[in-house]
């Protein structure tokens, strides 16, 4: 089966790179570094240790372990790759060039060839599910140990999965080690035809990611420019479809809290201006954060910026997650509640299903179906200071209690390190 993927992955190259060119005109950093996605790059990192998280999320949520793996492996390079260029503007945002990056060749087995052996790395931390078959087949012939980290598969991409579980099982015999996020993932992976040894429900590190320093202070600075008399709803990393949503119950909202602010943070960046163009067609006074325009008469203040999204949910009083409207499956349903937000999700939740269950059953949360829900639970939260702040606290103690998911997946690394 892996022949007959990569074949079809070759002829589907022309429309890949039409893909490029159409994404490059929303985002002119897709028609960049092209010579990248076929394994040939300038850099030539030593013998680095790899992580790859292929977009903004996962880099956000790898930023705790490259933290770790720089303090306890201070004389190895580090090598981050990722596949869109937002994970590539988080990498130097957070990193600078304190280390290496480039972006992840196309899983074909001459383009992985050109990469493993300019990069030779000492081992390959794959974050969440990224399985391709080309590179962990070569990863497995150069005896480079390949560890899946913060792992997790929803219910449907196990079914997804089913359908090709020849070539699954003979990718997962590739792999030295499955971190699972939880139990529930755990199974999945075995039912996969992952190797008992090799499974371990280790949590998600996400729980481990820590603020920056100033972090609180910051976030003070920025709700009092906002103005600390007024209420703040934020809904962050919303997809097509929610925003209209979001500003139809805003609009329903404003009649309750006349002084009600709205935080949005759409998900993708080259998506911020015709949110913002939305926003005025609405006929909200719109401020954008990257111009830090925001004044008493603001309605709609535009998160528009990459990485600050931690800096806005501690500014703000309840939190919508985005891409559960709509059936993306939902995002990091943590950062909010490790600020001490109340979070409030639609019902389309199938990529953190189990996250989302735990916030539920720890009162840290609350799941809604559509708009009318969610103009309920919004005007809920912001009416009663104490459920809200009871709530929020909950969520955050919730966190708290199930650090420790990175020592466990630091300790499955340097067992292949030795």
């Amino acid at each position: 089966m892996r022949f007959t993927y990569t074949f079809l992955f070759y002829l589907l190259i022309p429309f890949v790179l039409l893909r490029l060119l159409w994404r490059g005109v929303y985002a002119h950093a897709y028609w960049q570094r092209w010579l990248e996605r076929f394994g040939i790059s300038k850099i030539k990192p030593i013998q680095p240790m790899w992580v790859h998280a292929v977009s903004m999320g996962e880099v956000q949520a790898a930023v705790s372990l490259i933290q770790a793996l720089r303090a306890r492996y201070p004389n190895n390079d580090i090598l981050v790759t990722t596949m869109t260029p937002t994970g590539s503007q988080r990498v130097r945002a957070v990193f600078g060039d304190s280390v290496w990056h480039v972006y992840l060749p196309y899983d074909l087995p001459g383009a992985v060839a050109r990469f493993l052996t300019r990069m030779q790395p000492r081992i390959l931390i794959l974050m969440e599910t990224e399985l391709w078959p080309n590179l962990l087949y070569a990863c497995h012939q150069k005896s480079i140990p390949v560890i899946l980290a913060n792992a997790r598969l929803s219910a449907r991409s196990t079914r997804g999965y089913q359908h090709i579980g020849g070539m699954v099982r003979e990718m997962l015999d590739c792999v030295v080690a499955v971190a699972a996020q939880t139990d529930v993932d755990a199974a999945r992976f075995l039912e996969l035809g992952a190797k008992t040894t090799k499974v371990h429900a280790t949590g998600s590190i996400k729980f481990d990611s820590h603020l920056p320093v100033n972090f609180h202070e910051k976030a003070e600075n920025l709700r009092h420019q906002w103005g600390t008399e007024r209420v703040v709803w934020i809904a962050a990393s919303t997809h097509e479809g929610e925003e209209e949503i979001i500003l139809d119950v805003f609009y329903k909202l404003k009649r309750t809290f006349n002084q009600l602010l709205l935080v949005l943070v759409p998900r993708h960046p080259e998506r911020f201006n015709r949110i913002a163009t939305l926003v005025k067609q609405r006929g909200f006074v719109l401020a954008r954060h990257r111009k830090y325009d925001v004044n008493k008469q603001t309605e709609v203040y535009l998160g528009d910026t990459m990485g600050d999204l931690p800096l806005l949910y501690a500014s703000c009083d309840v939190a919508f997650v985005g891409g559960t409207l709509v059936p993306i499956g939902g995002h990091n349903l943590l950062e909010p509640a490790a600020v001490g937000l109340p979070v409030i999700m639609g019902p389309h939740v199938f990529e953190c299903a189990e996250i989302c269950r735990q916030l539920l059953e720890a009162q840290a949360a609350q799941q809604v179906k559509d708009a009318i829900q969610l103009a309920k639970a919004v005007n809920m939260y912001l009416t009663d200071a104490t459920l809200k702040r009871e709530t929020g606290e909950k969520g955050r103690l919730f966190v708290q209690k199930n650090r420790g998911a990175l020592e466990r997946l630091l300790k499955i690394i340097e067992t292949q390190l030795i």
